[in-house]
């Protein structure tokens, strides 16, 4: 019978193979979510491209997800544009999070003019990010937004209710709410990386 060998001498011996787990991609456009960023392929948001954000119904916090990234642009002197929000955001919440209000531009275009005036904020090459809420949004419109985004180098963000899921879309990455008491995030697409098969916690404070 062999006798017993101290793991740490076949360690040292290099004998046995010693896992890492894996690290966790540092982007250019982190999420501010610490469990989001690790499960995407850019390691945050995927750059000069459109994410769709898809909402059982307004309010069951996107823009909680979004305050971090708004916080991190608006603090390095970049503009964003908020394009026809369904509800006014409370300001002093969002200067509380660490937004930047002086750098943050409310565009109230009418329902028709929404797609137009997000695609205008996104190819000016001023804002860093734009965020828009569409009620009627087709393939081809989604996108010359993508298209916007790349040409102005910005984070284009659309709301848009989760009955569009089952549609294609353009977008580099689409993401699915779910609403409280379990708010949680689903990855339904990513470009350039796996669908992660579980649901990503959206806890009340950013890690």
């Amino acid at each position: 019978m062999n006798a017993a060998v101290p793991l740490s001498t076949l360690l040292d011996a290099r004998q046995v193979w010693r896992g890492r787990a894996p690290e966790v991609p540092m982007g250019d456009q982190p999420t501010g979510w610490h469990a989001l960023d690790a499960v995407l392929p850019a390691g945050g948001w995927p750059e000069a491209s459109l994410s769709e954000i898809l909402l059982p119904v307004d309010g069951v916090g996107e823009l909680r997800l979004m305050l971090p990234t708004l916080a991190r642009l608006t603090q390095s002197l970049r503009h964003v544009a908020i394009v026809s929000p369904p509800y006014a955001p409370c300001v002093a919440g969002w200067r509380q999070q660490g937004v930047d209000m002086r750098r943050v531009e409310f565009v109230d275009a009418g329902e028709k003019d929404v797609l137009w005036a997000t695609e205008q904020c996104l190819r000016s090459g001023s804002c860093a990010a734009v965020l828009a809420w569409p009620h009627h949004a087709d393939d081809r419109a989604l996108r010359r937004l993508q298209v916007a985004a790349v040409t102005g180098q910005a984070l284009a963000f659309v709301f848009r209710d989760r009955s569009h899921l089952s549609n294609a879309s353009p977008a580099a990455l689409r993401l699915e709410l779910e609403a409280p008491p379990r708010p949680q995030i689903w990855v339904r697409k990513c470009r350039g990386g796996a669908v992660p098969a579980q649901a990503i916690p959206l806890p009340r404070s950013v890690h």
